[in-house]
């Protein structure tokens, strides 16, 4: 199972600059996440254009709520540390 919010695929799909302390990468940036549920049935929802991004709730809708607090913070650490705030991703067939 998939849920997409709108894709930032690449390392330029999140601006540079960052400014503002609340958004640290600036306006609204919509990222693809994964959702699935685990043996346990809990709801695990992940940011692979994020190494690290991941995070869990008891329902879906906790689990997206999660990982999209989740990603403000992963973005924030990374800008602050000058890192890329996304890893580049490709699609390829098989």
């Amino acid at each position: 199972m998939s849920t997409s919010f709108r894709s930032a695929h690449t390392r330029d799909a999140v601006p540079d600059a960052c400014a503002r302390r609340d958004r640290p990468y600036g306006s609204a940036v919509n990222f693809t996440v994964t959702i699935d549920r685990d043996e346990t049935g809990t709801w695990v929802a992940e940011c692979p254009v994020i190494p690290g991004c991941v995070s869990q709730g008891l329902t879906k809708s906790e689990a997206i709520q999660n990982v999209r607090e989740a990603i403000a913070q992963c973005l924030a650490v990374r800008a602050e540390r000058g890192l890329p705030l996304t890893l580049e991703t490709q699609e390829v067939e098989v």
